[in-house]
C-alpha cells in the first residue's frame, strides 16, 4: 500500500480510537492533506458493511474530512447502531477520495445505461428532493448496470423503475485503500 493511504487508514482508526480513549499512533500529516478533498469512510466486519458515510464534494481540507467521516461511519450511520469500543479490533477501514463528480449527458434511461462504466464509475443519482450515491466498488455486488441504477434510485427513495425529466446523474472516479483483515 502507497503511504499516503496507508497514513489515511491510520488518521481514520485514531479518530476512531479517541472517542473511546485510545492512544493515536503516530502519523506523519502530509501538506496535500491541507488542501480540500472529499473522502469515503467505509467500515467492514468480516466482509459485511459496518458503516459509510462521506462527503460528495470537497470543501474542508482533507485530513478534516477523512477524521470526520470516519467518526460519522462509526457513530453516526443511521443504518447500524453506534460502533463500541470491542468492535473496533474486529473493523477493517475504507477510503475511497473522489474526483470532483460530473455531470452525464444521455438521452433516455437506455442511453444512461450504456454511458456507464461498470468497476469505475460512482454514480450520483438527483430527483428532485432525492439524491443518493454509489461508490465504485457496489459494482462488485450489482454488476449489471441496470440493477446497479435500480438500486440506487431505491437508495434514493424512488421505485427501481423510476424515471423522469428532474432524474440527474452525475459521475466520479475513487482512488480507494482498504486495511486487511486481521
Amino acid at each position: 500500500m502507497d503511504e499516503p493511504g496507508s497514513s489515511l487508514l491510520s488518521l481514520a482508526r485514531n479518530a476512531i480510537g479517541e472517542r473511546f480513549g485510545l492512544a493515536p499512533q503516530p502519523v506523519a500529516e502530509r501538506p496535500e492533506w491541507q488542501r480540500p478533498g472529499a473522502s469515503f469512510v467505509t467500515l467492514t466486519q468480516h466482509g459485511d458493511l459496518r458503516g459509510c458515510i462521506g462527503s460528495l464534494e470537497a470543501y474542508r481540507p482533507l485530513a478534516e474530512d477523512v477524521r470526520a467521516n470516519a467518526c460519522a461511519a462509526a457513530f453516526r450511520d443511521p443504518r447500524f447502531p453506534p460502533l463500541t469500543a470491542g468492535e473496533l479490533a474486529r473493523t477493517q477501514i475504507g477510503i475511497s477520495l473522489l474526483t470532483p463528480a460530473q455531470a452525464m449527458d444521455w438521452r433516455d434511461e437506455t442511453d444512461a445505461l450504456a454511458k456507464l462504466r461498470p468497476h469505475i464509475d460512482g454514480v450520483i443519482l438527483s430527483a428532485g428532493r432525492h439524491r443518493a450515491t454509489f461508490l465504485p466498488q457496489v459494482w462488485e455486488q450489482l454488476p449489471e448496470p441496470a440493477d446497479f441504477l435500480a438500486q440506487l434510485k431505491r437508495k434514493a427513495g424512488l421505485a427501481a423503475d423510476y424515471w423522469g425529466p428532474e432524474v440527474q446523474l452525475e459521475r466520479y472516479t475513487v482512488r480507494k485503500w482498504q486495511e486487511v483483515a486481521p
